[in-house]
């Protein structure tokens, strides 16, 4: 940047330079016929060197300013890096307390029979001893704790409790494991890959950018064969293509089409690929910019909610690194990305 910078410092003076010589030769005033022609000539050679050095000045300056947009987005693209980094460590270290707490949780279910047990035994012994007035003091403070504990209420609800909280912690599993192996790299050796699985954990990973804008649903082809690919590289396109659809579905609904989302991935084996498609019901691509969408850096949001680099990921993750096909088909009413691994 700073080497651009002083190019068009030169190219100004040099400019600076021209028009002074030019000056400098009206201001002699000679008559002189070769020196009328010496003029004559040298304002052309300067008009055509103001103009094309006023070209360049205008080629740096426009290189300098999208050199100046791709350091912003690049350090928004390391930004976001690191910010995953980190949420690979934390899911990590939720497992543990998540574990132990769904481990506690789990006895306290288990442990609630034989304690309801215990307290309609010791229920039915006060009842029993009631009527012959024995230990009317004791069967007082017994009768207030009871009313106390609203036992009925407790045997109610504590099973519900405890039955939530069991889920909702399985759903904090479920969620960092996904976590944890989409952040697990596959390093540079192809393996076969269960497709299914990597979309699924996509899913998870992805759902809080969706659910509140789409319906998602998933068709699998039965007995989907494995691929052999690079598992986190196709995982993390897998991903992006949910986030853009869901982005896609937002921006029609801020233009006030409140009609629901629906994202739609499927998965089949068509011959020696297996196809996967990515639908959804979103404002679709403009014909205008459909041929750039692949371009490193291109997007069309503002700094900070979009690096541009997504699609061009995608197409080097399937075109490049696995010798597939990505395209789409897209108008007014969605867009559809169709991805082809070979098997």
């Amino acid at each position: 940047m700073e080497r651009l910078e002083r190019l068009l410092a030169a190219r100004d003076k040099t400019i600076a330079v021209l028009i002074q010589r030019q000056l400098d030769s009206r201001a002699q005033g000679t008559t002189a016929l070769n020196t009328l022609e010496q003029n004559i000539s040298l304002e052309r050679v300067v008009a055509r060197k103001t103009q094309e050095l006023a070209k360049e000045r205008a080629d740096l300056e426009n290189a300098l300013g999208q050199l100046k947009l791709t350091q912003t987005r690049l350090l928004q693209a390391q930004k976001m890096e690191s910010i995953g980094q980190l949420a690979a460590g934390i899911a990590h270290e939720i497992n543990t307390p998540t574990q132990f707490v769904s481990d506690n949780v789990t006895f306290l279910r288990s442990s609630l029979a034989p304690l309801f047990k215990v307290l309609d035994a010791a229920r039915d012994l006060a009842e029993a001893v009631r009527p012959g007035g024995q230990c009317p003091e004791r069967l007082a403070v017994f009768d207030a704790a009871a009313d106390d504990a609203d036992l009925a209420f407790l045997r109610e609800q504590l099973p519900m409790a405890l039955e939530q909280s069991a889920e909702g912690l399985t759903r904090i599993a479920t969620i960092v494991n996904a976590m944890k192996k989409f952040s697990h790299p596959s390093g540079e050796v192809m393996k076969p890959e269960d497709l299914e699985g990597i979309i699924r954990t996509a899913v998870i990973v992805s759902q809080n950018e969706w659910k509140n804008v789409a319906d998602l649903q998933l068709r699998f082809e039965p007995d989907l064969p494995p691929v052999s690919c690079l598992g986190d590289e196709i995982g993390q396109l897998v991903l992006n293509l949910i986030v853009n659809a869901a982005q896609a579905i937002s921006e029609r609904m801020g233009k006030g089409d409140l009609s629901p989302g629906r994202i739609t991935i499927a998965a089949a084996r068509l011959d020696r690929v297996v196809e996967l498609r990515f639908e959804d019901n979103g404002a679709g691509i403009p014909e205008k910019i459909q041929g750039r969408i692949f371009d490193p850096f291109f997007t069309t949001k503002g700094v900070g909610k979009g690096t541009g680099q997504g699609l061009a990921i995608a197409y080097s993750t399937v075109v490049e690194r696995h010798k597939g096909q990505i395209f789409f088909e897209s108008n007014g009413q969605g867009t559809c990305f169709f991805i082809r691994l070979p098997l």
